[in-house]
């Protein structure tokens, strides 16, 4: 019997999506310029590994170099003693360019190579650059060409062509340094604007979400307590009927309450469609629909009549922006329905709508109780009120000193945009 060995099958090779999805160098070297240099991940072991780099190529130039100022074992000390105040460059630059000039200044001044040590001392002098105020930046970069120039002359008083290299590579790393730094500074204003556009994006994006929802649920409130409210009293009629005398049912009467029924029904599901093809929409600029307006009126008070009230109607108005004739149709709706809810069996109600001083007055007034105190509070009368804030206008309801409930309204036909304090009241509200 022969042993079977199986292996485990070969990882998948990268794919393209997954290399395509990987930083190329060029993107890694310029996200590294704009990062801040004090906030950059793992700096202390970068700057090791630059250090060290660094020091490397201080020996090898050293070595390599003009053979009669090759460094002694003190030069040598001196030389690599200088990179190792590089490993916390970003954390105290002004530190560690002091420190490294303590060790370069005796490095030199034994006559050393003096090429190998440039580039531990740019390094420092190019953090204070990218990082510091300008200020401070000229006023060490003076300090340090004075420094050279002092030392130069102790040193090597013939070597001007030297002094004139070492003060350029200053100047040029200083300026550098700079820049590096403004530039950054620019493309940090250039993100916080984006992100702040973008912000601003998001909050418009959340008024909208938080103005539609408010809306929606002012129209479903509206459709489904009137349509409610009127099919209960419609079937409530239809009861009253078969039990008051079974053996001479009305059946003409009994027709028509179950007809209104159906009607209300069949308005109340075309309205509440509508709505809800609202929130399927996806991307549409504006799919709400006609509004209801003033010219509904007349249907929602035959609408009472049907279920028992006593209406008596006037109008007497002109031409009316769609919000304001919206939000007065809705209004209406609303205190019809708790009129026919809470007057009592077939309360008289008066509707009144007019225009005068640019304003659309309107008013309902029933010769009924009320809403009982102690019942659960709804959202009828803050929906009211909601609607008339919406277009700049007030709404007060009550009590009548002689009986009844009163509901009056005033909604300019100038209507403002929303006020944000508006649109997050009402939707806690809703």
């Amino acid at each position: 019997m022969q042993a079977t060995t199986t292996t485990a099958p070969a990882p998948p090779p990268p794919t393209k999506a997954t290399a395509a999805e990987r930083p190329r160098l060029g993107e890694r070297i310029v996200a590294a310029i704009h990062r801040d240099p004090l906030t950059a991940p793992h700096a202390v072991r970068n700057d090791a590994v630059l250090a060290v780099l660094l020091a490397v190529l201080a020996t090898v130039l050293a070595l390599v170099g003009d053979q009669g100022r090759r460094p002694d074992a003190l030069g040598w000390t001196l030389l690599l003693a200088a990179h190792v105040p590089l490993v916390w460059r970003r954390r105290r630059p002004l530190l560690v360019l002091l420190c490294v000039l303590a060790l370069v200044a005796p490095y030199h001044a034994l006559d050393n190579n003096h090429v190998a040590p440039v580039a531990a001392t740019m390094v420092p002098l190019y953090t204070i650059a990218a990082t510091g105020p300008p200020r401070r930046t000229l006023c060490l970069g003076s300090l340090v060409i004075c420094g050279t120039l002092l030392l130069n002359a102790l040193t090597n008083p013939d070597g001007f062509v030297e002094l004139l290299r070492i003060t350029g590579w200053v100047v040029a790393v200083l300026v550098s340094g700079v820049d590096v730094r403004y530039y950054r500074q620019y493309v940090a204003a250039i993100v916080e604007r984006a992100e702040r556009a973008e912000r601003t994006r998001e909050e418009e994006a959340r008024r909208r979400v938080a103005e539609e929802r408010l809306r929606i649920a002012r129209d479903l409130h509206d459709l489904l307590a009137h349509s409610i409210t009127l099919i209960g009293v419609q079937t409530s009629v239809a009861a009253h009927v078969l039990a008051a005398d079974p053996e001479r049912l009305d059946r003409r009467t009994v027709a028509k309450a179950l007809d209104d029924i159906a009607d209300t029904c069949r308005t109340a599901r075309g309205e509440l469609r509508t709505t809800l093809e609202v929130l399927r929409e996806h991307g549409a600029g504006d799919a709400r629909g006609p509004l209801p307006g003033l010219d509904g009126v007349p249907d929602l008070v035959e609408a009472a009549r049907l279920a028992g009230a006593r209406v008596e109607h006037s109008g007497r108005f002109g031409a009316v922006p769609p919000a304001v004739g919206a939000a007065a149709y809705r209004i209406v709706q609303e205190a019809l329905t708790n009129a026919v809810r809470h007057a009592g069996p077939e309360p008289f109600v008066r509707v009144d709508l007019r225009t005068e001083n640019g304003a659309l007055y309107l008013s309902v007034t029933d010769d009924g109780a009320g809403p009982d105190p102690d019942g659960a509070p709804g959202f009828g009368l803050v929906g009211m009120r909601e609607r008339a804030r919406s277009v700049g206008g007030t709404l007060d309801a009550g009590a009548r000193a002689g009986g009844g409930f009163q509901v009056t309204a005033t909604l300019p036909l100038t209507t403002p945009a929303p006020t944000a304090a508006t649109i997050a009241e009402g939707t806690r509200t809703a």
